[in-house]
Formats: C-alpha cells, sequence, structure tokens
C-alpha cells in the first residue's frame, strides 16, 4: 500500500482582531482539508499584527501560556473535527518568559507539544530579541498521524543545522511558518527570492519536501508600516517548486507526496550515509 502525506500552507493577510484572525485561518483550513490537506500550515504569529516591527510593552499582553492559547484551542477543536495535523504559530507565555512557539496538534486535535524558536532575529523592522526569549526546547520532529513533520520558525529557516537537525529525528517533511517582507532600514533590499531558495536549498540538501507559509499585505503597527511579500511555495525532495502563490495572492497551496519514494530518493543520495559525525556530533547529540 502507498503511504502518501499531503501537505498545504496557507496565505493570507491578518488584522487586529485576534477572533478575526482565527476565523480567517479556520476557514482557510476548512477549504485545504476539502482539497484532502492532511498537514496544514499557518503563517507565523497569526493572531494578530506583526508586533515585532517595533519595542512596545503592551504586547506582551497578547501571549498566552501555550495550552490555554486562543489559537491552540480553537484550532484544537477544528483539527479533530476534520482529523487534520496543524502546526499553531503562537505568542506564548510561561512565567516571566515569553518565546515565539509552535504547538503541533494532531488529527485527533490533541497537542503534540511545544517548539520553541531557536534563532530569533533583531534588527530594522524584525525586533524580535524584546519580546522572546531563544527556544529551550531544541529542534523537534513530531510523530502526527499523517507521517513526520519537522516545523522551524521563520528565521530558523535560514539556519541549514536546524533543517539537518529535524532530518536527523527523521521528518518526512519539513514546514516553516514565517512572517517576513520589506525592509525598513533599506528599501532597495527585497528578499523575497532568497528566502525561498535558503528552503529550496534544505529540501535539496536534505532530500525532502518543504512548505514555507507567508503572509501578505501592509500592515501599520508603526507609522511607516511594513508590507509582507507572500511568495509562500512547497518544494519537492529536489527543491523545485511545485506549488507556489504571488506577492499579493491569497489562498492555500496543496500537494501530495509519496513517503516510499522519499524514503528511497533520499536513501540513493546518501546525505546520511555519509555525514560526519565528528564533525557536528554536538548539533545532533551524536545521532
Amino acid at each position: 500500500m502507498t503511504r502518501t502525506i499531503t501537505v498545504a500552507g496557507i496565505q493570507t493577510s491578518y488584522g487586529d482582531d485576534l477572533q478575526a484572525n482565527i476565523d480567517k485561518t479556520i476557514g482557510f483550513v476548512r477549504e485545504a482539508a476539502g482539497r484532502g490537506a492532511q498537514v496544514i500550515l499557518p503563517s507565523e504569529l497569526f493572531q494578530g499584527p506583526y508586533f515585532c516591527v517595533s519595542q512596545e510593552e503592551h504586547w506582551f499582553a497578547h501571549a498566552y501560556a501555550w495550552r490555554e492559547h486562543p489559537c491552540v484551542t480553537a484550532l484544537s477543536a477544528v483539527a479533530k473535527e476534520l482529523g487534520v495535523a496543524i502546526p499553531v504559530s503562537i505568542f506564548e507565555k510561561d512565567g516571566p518568559q515569553y518565546y515565539n512557539s509552535i504547538v503541533m496538534l494532531d488529527a485527533d486535535g490533541e497537542a503534540l507539544g511545544v517548539y520553541r524558536k531557536s534563532h530569533i532575529p533583531d534588527g530594522p523592522g524584525y525586533q524580535e530579541k524584546y519580546y522572546f526569549r531563544p527556544g529551550d526546547t531544541g529542534f523537534k520532529t513530531w510523530t502526527t498521524r499523517f507521517g513526520k513533520v519537522g516545523v522551524g520558525i521563520c528565521w530558523d529557516q535560514w539556519f541549514p543545522e536546524a533543517a539537518r537537525a529535524m532530518m536527523l529525528q527523521g521528518a518526512d517533511v519539513l514546514m516553516y511558518p514565517t512572517a517576513i517582507g520589506t525592509e525598513p532600514h533599506d528599501a532597495g533590499l527585497h528578499t523575497a527570492e532568497p528566502w525561498r531558495r535558503a528552503m529550496q536549498g534544505h529540501a535539496v540538501s536534505n532530500a525532502v519536501p518543504v512548505v514555507g507559509a507567508n503572509r501578505i499585505g501592509h500592515e501599520t503597527v508603526t507609522e511607516a508600516g511594513q508590507t509582507f511579500y507572500g511568495h509562500s511555495f512547497i518544494a519537492d525532495q529536489q527543491g523545485t517548486l511545485v506549488e507556489s502563490l504571488g506577492a499579493d495572492d491569497e489562498g492555500v497551496l496543496v500537494h501530495s507526496f509519496d513517503l516510499d519514494e522519499l524514503d528511497k530518493y533520499r536513501a540513493a543520495w546518501g546525505f546520511f550515509r555519509d555525514r560526519r559525525t565528528d564533525l557536528y556530533g554536538a548539533l545532533t547529540g551524536g545521532k
């Protein structure tokens, strides 16, 4: 019997209203599930606007404990109803500490646990170190009903060791929810293509499909605002874009992969057979 996994990425804009953003995401989850998707990826921090463009203490009031986060509780019920798995991106509060996190919901609606973003950017328009501690969970691969899913968060996607660490845990597919767009300090810098190519490189060097889900639209958290450039995609194990959206498109990407073919292809390339644990074993615990 052929083993397959059908993945999806959501690309849309978000506003200030938490419940409206949740409802909008649920609508796209339903659309993706209706097209056969089993693991459905919304973009990063979809609970509201991307607030990290500046340092404003009032945003800390929008964080919740991960099990109680409104995005988690609402999508848990939807995951159970539709029988799909959903990586839910949240602003997490853990006592006095704050994280940019993912809660992986399986197809029964149960939370498999939390991953806390490891790499935290700090620059114009992306001042995340004011809000988030570096994650303390380590990289994670989740065993869902449909396969093993590795999830990094936005800035994690620029680091090849993050992808490799998730692959060494047996990931069948890698997913990256993101919120990235214009660079306030340099109007001539447009990173959409490098952003895609970095993740396409992870697909090639790990022989694995990759899903990137970004937001779109102009948000005015600051007076100048920031425009998010979309370009969400699904790449196959050779890095080829098999599904993609443009800068302003709103919608859902869906694609199926044969897990047995992926296993065979990955074994034939030998990337994991020939890797040098003596050179970077400390990163992976020697696995």
